[in-house]
């Protein structure tokens, strides 16, 4: 049984109406790395997108075809960094989750994967873009 939609921006905590953090910290590299891939020239088509299977952070749409965006946002002095929190188990499921969305929308051209790796301290963030093999 597919897990149950997350609340978007702002989302509550199980005890009621009160935001839950991790959600909002989360949204915050979201829309950090969304902002970075636009920049790079990337149009953002879609976000927080749902399959049967589940959800894709950002999908994109550049020159050079489709790409599908794991964000993935820590503190500094989070003992695992950003990148490191993406393994490859979590990979291979953007990559069923990618060929998924594509099927139900019949996308056709190239499909990449790709990290945003957002690591936020007291400065502000940083945000490092890793395109892994689709």
């Amino acid at each position: 049984m597919p897990a149950p939609p997350r609340p978007r921006l702002g989302g509550t905590s199980d005890i009621g109406s009160v935001p839950d953090p991790r959600r909002l910290f989360g949204d915050l590299g979201e829309a950090a790395a969304a902002r970075a891939l636009e920049r790079a020239g990337m149009r953002i088509v879609a976000r927080n997108a749902r399959t049967r299977y589940g959800e894709i952070d950002l999908i994109g749409r550049d020159r050079r075809g489709w790409v599908f965006v794991e964000v993935k946002t820590r503190r500094r002095s989070s003992f695992v960094g950003a990148h490191e929190a993406v393994d490859g188990k979590k990979l291979a499921r953007l990559h069923r989750l990618a060929l998924a969305w594509a099927g139900e929308h019949r996308v056709r051209g190239q499909i990449r994967l790709l990290v945003a790796a957002v690591t936020v301290d007291g400065a502000g963030a940083s945000i490092d873009l890793i395109e892994v093999a689709g």
